[in-house]
């Protein structure tokens, strides 16, 4: 009997710990990491690559971080070794895992500039030489691959970015090897009089189309997003059917979004329905607007859509359901369609924030995006700020993530409430959204902190805060210690506590090494976390 009983307070520890979408770093270090990017294997969706650019002082390199159980653990480094060098890395790391389970990572070049890329065939574990793409002035590189069967082109990747050269167009190149060798520059496009080309993103379609979309960027002031461009090619990026206008934005690109002084863009990113489903190859695109229906005077995500392989667009349709004109942004948002049809979009919010911090936010729609629900996703609170060395005034990287796994959804963000810019990851499981819906109008009770340092040896930090809100409900507040079973540890603090931030040191030094889980409960609600001792 104590065994099952044992065993059913693990399970309600563990599915506690999964509704409220347990955050941690998949790769904690002392560098900074900003502009994460993460695919999924198209064949096995327990392995999944994700990618940083890595700062710290004059070290600059791309991160390169792998899964082969399902996200359970994390592998890799801060460093790509390619080949017998550590240099020439200048960010904007972009991944692929082809159809032979290669990882590819495109970037910038640093003390050389222009477009390379990388391969490894053991999981990151080594890399081959950079492969110089491009020469010259390039910028944001965007990677995909064909990962369709049935299509003739069937494991080409393509990489699209900007060529800083009138008439500043967008470029392709592909590999047919697994990135040993890259073809020539095909420009796709010629930026209109008074634009620049910029944010391209690739994306290969039903029967190998590859779709192509970047956003036209103002050259006088305020030199922000005004239209999305679009393009497709039949043949396999040889030739392409160019729409330099598909409908009008008006972008959030600024360098110093307030009150935090940071640069952020509205550059379009896309995604098609390969989910065999009733919407099967639609095509959805989104971007960062203000002052320009259906978005709001303030940075809002809004969302369009082809039924017809980008012939035509929607109208466009407000991703984020927060009161419109609130004075609250919205900013850098991702895009990921999922094997069941579910469009997921995650972005930065501080909608339910009256200082100066932000939120990150999940918004779901299962009807093609004619509605969508939103969810908090993170659990600690951040101040976007620059990041120190990693070029250009209020620079702190200029995207976020997302890929899914079956139900599980793998979003990827960049986050310093641990004091340094670190990229922090969220299993969602979509089956339970239904269930811890954030309701939009009330500001959390409490929140807890992901413990620190995670690993720990043998004392590690836990950070929580109770709002006022929280005390008028006059209850205790419990923070307890959990092992692996379910068998209670240690309880930290059982006691009325005034609104405020706290923490408080756990040492585990009669402790064996293993997973451990720490929960705060107050009144009928509770979190749960998950600590790991090594000794």
């Amino acid at each position: 009997m104590r065994i099952i009983l044992l065993s059913v307070l693990f399970v309600l520890i563990f599915k506690t710990s999964q509704s409220q979408m347990p955050n941690f770093r998949i790769h904690p270090s002392s560098n900074a990491q900003i502009e994460p990017s993460i695919v999924r294997h198209p064949e096995n969706p327990l392995i999944m690559f994700a990618a940083s650019y890595t700062i710290s002082n004059s070290f600059r390199s791309e991160g390169n971080y792998f899964t082969t159980d399902g996200g359970i653990t994390w592998f890799g480094s801060d460093t790509c070794n390619t080949g017998s060098s550590t240099s020439n890395h200048g960010g904007d790391p972009g991944t692929v895992i082809d159809k032979d389970g290669r990882f590819i990572l495109t970037h910038q070049g640093g003390f050389i500039v222009g477009m390379y890329s990388t391969y490894s065939t053991n999981f990151g574990t080594s890399w081959s030489n950079n492969y110089q793409i491009a020469s010259g002035d390039q910028d944001k590189g965007s990677p995909g691959t064909d990962d369709i069967a049935s299509s003739p082109y069937y494991g080409r990747t393509y990489l699209v970015w900007t060529k800083f050269l009138n008439p500043f167009p967008i470029v392709c190149s592909f590999t047919t090897d697994g990135g040993v060798s890259w073809t020539a520059n095909n420009q796709i496009n010629s930026s209109p009089s008074g634009y620049v080309s910029l944010g391209a993103e690739v994306k290969v379609n039903l029967g190998g189309v590859v779709y192509v979309c970047w956003s036209g960027v103002l050259t006088t002031s305020p030199q922000n997003e005004k239209f999305c461009g679009f393009a497709k090619s039949t043949n396999g990026g040889v030739n392409w059917i160019v729409n330099e206008n598909i409908y009008a934005m008006n972008g959030v690109k600024t360098s110093s979004l307030a009150p935090w002084n940071i640069r952020i863009n509205g550059y379009p990113h896309i995604d098609a329905d390969k989910s065999g489903g009733e919407r099967n190859g639609w095509v959805y695109i989104v971007t960062g607007e203000k002052n320009l229906s259906p978005a709001g005077t303030d940075p809002d995500v809004v969302f369009h859509r082809s039924t017809d392989g980008g012939n035509s667009w929607s109208s466009g349709i407000r991703v984020n359901q927060d009161p419109i004109n609130n004075g609250k942004v919205q900013y850098f948002p991702a895009i990921n369609v999922d094997e069941f049809g579910g469009i997921n979009v995650i972005f930065y919010d501080n909608r339910n924030i009256s200082s100066d911090s932000m939120d990150v936010y999940l918004s779901r729609s299962t009807d093609g995006g004619n509605s969508w629900n939103d969810y908090r996703i993170n659990e600690s609170r951040f101040v976007p700020k620059t990041v120190s060395g990693s070029g250009g005034s209020g620079n702190q990287g200029d995207n976020i993530g997302i890929t899914s796994a079956g139900k599980k959804l793998w979003p990827v963000w960049m986050d310093d409430h641990t004091g340094l810019y670190q990229i922090w990851t969220a299993p969602v499981n979509v089956d339970e959204l239904s269930v811890s819906r954030i309701d939009q109008t009330t500001p959390d009770e409490f929140s807890l902190s992901q413990n620190y340092p995670n690993p720990f040896n043998p004392t590690t930090l836990i950070k929580y805060f109770i709002s006022s809100n929280a005390v008028r409900n006059m209850s205790d507040v419990k923070l307890t210690v959990y092992n692996a079973l379910g068998v209670k540890i240690k309880t930290l603090v059982n006691e009325f506590q005034n609104p405020g931030n706290y923490e408080i040191v756990f040492d585990g030094s009669e402790l064996s090494s293993g997973v451990y889980y720490y929960e705060l409960k107050y009144g009928f609600k509770s979190v749960t976390k998950r600590m790991l001792l090594l000794k």
